[in-house]
C-alpha cells in the first residue's frame, strides 16, 4: 500500500478532514468571540453555552415541531441571537464602562446558569440528531461525507462574509468607529447603543449557527459547549483578541494542526493548541494578527 510520510493516505487525509471540520467550528466560534470583544470589549464566556443552545434549538425544532435541519439552520441562529440581544440590553449594558473582568464574570455566571438549566431538563447524556445529508463521495484516497464538506463550505462563506462586512463596508467602519469614539459616531445621528446590542446579537447568532451545524455530528449535550470553549478561547488568543481575520485563519489552521498531530503523535493532540498558544504569546503577546492595546 502506498504511504505518505510512512502513513497510509486514507489515514492522513481522513485526519486532515476531521481537522478541517474541527477548524470550521473553531473559526465560527472564535469569530463570534472576536466580533463581540473587538466591537464591545466584552469577553463572552457564555459563548460555549450559546453554541450548545444552537444545537439544542435544532434538536427541539425537529423533536417537538417536526422542523428539519434546513429550517433550523435559518431559524435557530436568529432565535439564539435574540437571546443575546436580551442579555446585552438587560445585563451587559449596565457594566459597559467597567473593567473587562466584570463582563467575564457575568458571562461566566450566565454560562453556568444556562448549562445547569439544560442539565436539569435533559441530563448529561447526548441526544442523537440524524444526518440531514447521508452518503458522500469516494475520492479514491478517502471517503468524503457530503454533510461534512458542506460544514466546511458554510463556515468559509459565513466567516469571510463577516470579515468583508466588518472590514470593507460602511457599516463595518461605523462599528469600528463606535468602539473607538462613540461620541463622534453619535454626532452623525447613529444610535450607538442599538448598534452595540445588534453586534452582540450577531456574535451570539454565530455561536448558534455553529451549534446547529454541530448537532448532526456530535451528540447534542448540555456540556458540549463547556468542553469546547477553552480551546476556542485559545484560538482567539493565538489569532489576536478582537482580530476577525486572525480568528478565521487561526481557527482553520489549528484545526488542521490538531488533525496532523493525531496522525503523528496522538498523545499530544489534546494539548497541541495550548502549546502553540504558549509559543505565540512568548513571541507575539498580542497574537499573530492582533495589535497591542
Amino acid at each position: 500500500m502506498m504511504t505518505l510520510l510512512a502513513v497510509p493516505p486514507q489515514v492522513l487525509f481522513g485526519q486532515l478532514l476531521l481537522g478541517l471540520i474541527n477548524g470550521a467550528f473553531y473559526a465560527l466560534l472564535s469569530l463570534g468571540l472576536a466580533v463581540i470583544f473587538g466591537m464591545l470589549n466584552v469577553i463572552n464566556f457564555a459563548h460555549g453555552a450559546q453554541y450548545m443552545m444552537g444545537a439544542f434549538g435544532a434538536w427541539m425544532l425537529l423533536e417537538y415541531f417536526g422542523i428539519p435541519f434546513w429550517g433550523a439552520l435559518f431559524m435557530v441562529p436568529i432565535l439564539v441571537g435574540l437571546t443575546g440581544i436580551v442579555i446585552e440590553r438587560l445585563l451587559l449594558s449596565r457594566i459597559a464602562n467597567l473593567d473587562h473582568i466584570y463582563g467575564l464574570l457575568l458571562t461566566f455566571g450566565l454560562a453556568l446558569i444556562i448549562e445547569g438549566l439544560f442539565r436539569q431538563r435533559f441530563g448529561i447524556s447526548g441526544l442523537p440528531y440524524a444526518n440531514p445529508i447521508p452518503g458522500g463521495i469516494n475520492l479514491g484516497f478517502m471517503f468524503l461525507p457530503w454533510f461534512r464538506g458542506i460544514i466546511v463550505l458554510v463556515s468559509l462563506v459565513v466567516c469571510f462574509g463577516t470579515w468583508f462586512v466588518i472590514e470593507k463596508t460602511k457599516l463595518g467602519s461605523y462599528l469600528r468607529a463606535a468602539t473607538e469614539n462613540p461620541d463622534v459616531v453619535r454626532a452623525f445621528g447613529i444610535n450607538v447603543p442599538l448598534m452595540i446590542t445588534l453586534t452582540y446579537g450577531c456574535g451570539v447568532a454565530l455561536a448558534g449557527l455553529a451549534g446547529v451545524l454541530a448537532a448532526p455530528i456530535y451528540s447534542v449535550s448540555p456540556v458540549m459547549g463547556s468542553s469546547l470553549i477553552i480551546v476556542v478561547f485559545a484560538v482567539v488568543v493565538i489569532g489576536g483578541m478582537g482580530s476577525i481575520l486572525g480568528s478565521i485563519v487561526t481557527g482553520f489552521g489549528l484545526g488542521i494542526v490538531e488533525g496532523l498531530t493525531k496522525v503523528f503523535y496522538p498523545e499530544a493532540s489534546a494539548t497541541v493548541i495550548f502549546v502553540v498558544m504558549a509559543i505565540v504569546l512568548m513571541i507575539r503577546p498580542a497574537g499573530l494578527f492582533g495589535t497591542a492595546r
